[in-house]
């Protein structure tokens, strides 16, 4: 039920209905309705000048998220870099002068990186677009640092292959050794009666001592000849070749592998030769060196200047 308003009339001095034409009604409701437009829209327009829109703020927040996660993305990225640059010291300082290979120069770590920063030209973010040029730049390092390793361990393969074949150890033990020849060069043959070269060393020891092979290789020859009697002939590679002669017997055939310190015969008296005695020789690319040079690496210092001065005693050879 609609409220029924009164005015006071003084001429009567009674209070009387107000009475609202259709038309009076019609302006004020125009005019109530343009008075809340009008603070509806100065409402609206104060809270978007101080307050974010909800979609707005929710999306500032998902942004200062990535942001936060953008930075800690890159403080790993630097540590990554950190850690392989000191990776490519160690190679460039360590490894490769180790194994005799010269640095790799830095405008070969660096090759390859022109190309992706053209491609990140075309990311719109300079925060997106600076880590992927940073993670390309990582990625070419590492690949750079793979193929680094990958000569590396070919290389080691090889000195490995190369330091297990060289001569290096004595080819009669110590506790078996009784006097070392070391007449290297010229020198008058025992049997023969003139001077020829002897190209070198005896090593005299119980006829059935073992001798050993000095490095890793192939036997090249087995057999015998009248000079060297019973005799063998290694093939290590990387241009060394060591030979044996005078055996009592050998215990290997031509073609087969050996390891060093491998038993391939026995001292013994066979051939040109005036006792029990292996006469032992290096070769190295077709040039005989004296084989006394390579023994220190078996011996320390006091057992090599000892031998030195048992095969200082020594002035003939036996064969």
């Amino acid at each position: 039920m609609n409220r029924m308003r009164y005015i006071y009339n003084a001429e009567t001095c009674k209070y009387e209905p107000v009475i609202v034409s259709p038309k009076d009604a019609a302006k004020r409701l125009l005019r109530f309705l343009g008075i809340t437009f009008v603070l509806g829209v100065a409402g609206l327009l104060y809270f978007n000048s101080k307050y974010e829109h909800l979609d707005e703020t929710f999306q500032t927040q998902i942004n200062q998220g990535l942001k936060a996660e953008w930075h800690v993305l890159y403080k790993q990225l630097d540590r990554t870099s950190t850690q392989l640059s000191a990776l490519e010291h160690n190679d460039d300082h360590n490894y490769r002068v180790i194994l005799d290979m010269e640095p790799l120069d830095q405008s070969q770590r660096e090759a390859g990186v022109g190309g992706r920063e053209k491609t990140s030209e075309a990311i719109m973010y300079p925060l997106v677009r600076n880590a992927y040029l940073q993670v390309e730049k990582l990625k070419n390092r590492l690949d750079i640092e793979a193929q680094s390793f990958q000569q590396l361990q070919d290389e080691l393969a090889r000195k490995e292959k190369m330091w297990a074949s060289r001569p290096a150890i004595q080819p009669v033990s110590n506790k078996d050794l009784k006097h070392l020849h070391t007449l290297f060069g010229l020198r008058m043959h025992p049997l023969l009666g003139y001077v020829r070269p002897h190209n070198g060393l005896d090593f005299t020891a119980p006829e059935g001592a073992p001798i050993y092979s000095t490095g890793d290789g192939t036997i090249s020859i087995a057999q015998y000849s009248e000079s060297l009697g019973n005799m063998v002939f290694v093939d290590h590679g990387f241009g060394f070749q060591t030979r044996y002669g005078h055996m009592t017997k050998f215990i290997v055939h031509a073609g087969e592998k050996v390891k060093r310190g491998q038993v391939i015969g026995y001292v013994g008296d066979t051939g040109l030769s005036v006792a029990a005695h292996l006469h032992y020789e290096v070769l190295y690319n077709g040039t005989y060196i004296n084989p006394i040079n390579f023994f220190q690496r078996d011996l320390n210092n006091k057992e090599y200047e000892k031998l030195i001065e048992i095969g200082s005693q020594s002035v003939t050879s036996l064969d």
